[in-house]
């Protein structure tokens, strides 16, 4: 069957954007001017999918407030002749089909993944990372369901530096075909120098109905949260599980870094930024 859904995990409470994730969620922060999430969104739809299931928690009703209509903003735009403005937020509240659903306790990504399961039903499905965004020729999630359709479940690959390791969740297995791996074995988070190799799993998954069977039968893992890891390790000895080493840039919009990584990225992507932006950025470096 071919995937039709997706499902976006954003239940997380944001720990490291505090103080300003007090009252906004991380997920709505902007990169430039565009909430992180609606990246997200973006490349669900250029991928082809058409609905979208967000995991959000409590106090993340903001989330799904962005992707519906807002009569009253757009009343007021329409008043003052911001035709432009106006047509910028009825796109986004028609991007795709989104619906919300409550992951009401902090379990871990593999059952914020299990909550989903509902809405997703018994088809297969993307699964994308609400604080992980690419900028890519051909959208990652559009490679992943290119692999999905010729190989069957898929994961997405980085190659990071064997120093940094311990900080994801780290694939093995066979090369079958160029930035193609049979996986055969996954690691949540290894402790350094035990890596088997440097490829970090990033985000970015797709997946077949099966895998919610596997996480209900799946004990909380490391943190005590139930892993998706763990269950994509069981997946892997059922069947054959792919891992592609995705084209692109990955901005970690998680980490602060990474954030500011993205947001200047995506600036200097604008011609009008650009021009205001790289002075700046001189400037500033000369600094040092």
């Amino acid at each position: 069957m071919k995937p039709r859904k997706a499902v976006i995990p954003a239940a997380g409470l944001g720990t490291r954007f505090l103080p300003a994730t007090k009252a906004v969620p991380k997920e709505l922060l902007p990169i430039v001017d565009i909430p992180t999430i609606q990246y997200i969104v973006q490349e669900v739809v250029d991928s082809g999918l058409t609905d979208v299931v967000l995991v959000t928690g409590r106090g993340k009703g903001a989330i799904e407030d962005h992707f519906d209509v807002s009569p009253e903003l757009e009343r007021f735009l329409e008043e003052k002749g911001k035709h432009d403005l106006l047509e910028m937020v009825r796109e986004v509240a028609k991007m795709a089909h989104v619906v919300s659903v409550r992951q009401k306790q902090p379990l871990g990504l593999g059952h914020a993944v299990l909550v989903a399961r509902r809405y997703v039903g018994d088809e297969p499905f993307a699964v994308l990372l609400g604080d992980v965004v690419f900028d890519a020729a051909v959208p990652c999630t559009r490679q992943l369901l290119d692999v999905y359709a010729s190989h069957g479940p898929v994961i997405a690959l980085l190659p990071v530096p064997p120093d940094k390791t311990h900080l994801y969740g780290i694939a093995a297995g066979p090369k079958i075909a160029e930035r193609l791996y049979h996986v055969e074995a996954l690691v949540e988070k290894p402790a350094p120098g035990t890596a088997p190799t440097n490829l970090s799993v990033l985000g970015r998954y797709v997946l077949p109905p099966e895998i919610f069977d596997i996480l209900e039968a799946t004990p909380p893992g490391r943190g005590g949260e139930i892993q998706l890891t763990d269950a994509l390790q069981t997946l892997a000895r059922r069947t054959k599980l792919y891992g592609l080493v995705t084209e692109g840039d990955l901005y970690d919009a998680g980490d602060k870094a990474g954030f500011i990584e993205a947001t200047v990225a995506f600036a200097l992507k604008r011609p009008e930024l650009a021009a205001q932006i790289r002075p700046v950025l001189a400037r500033l470096l000369a600094r040092g």
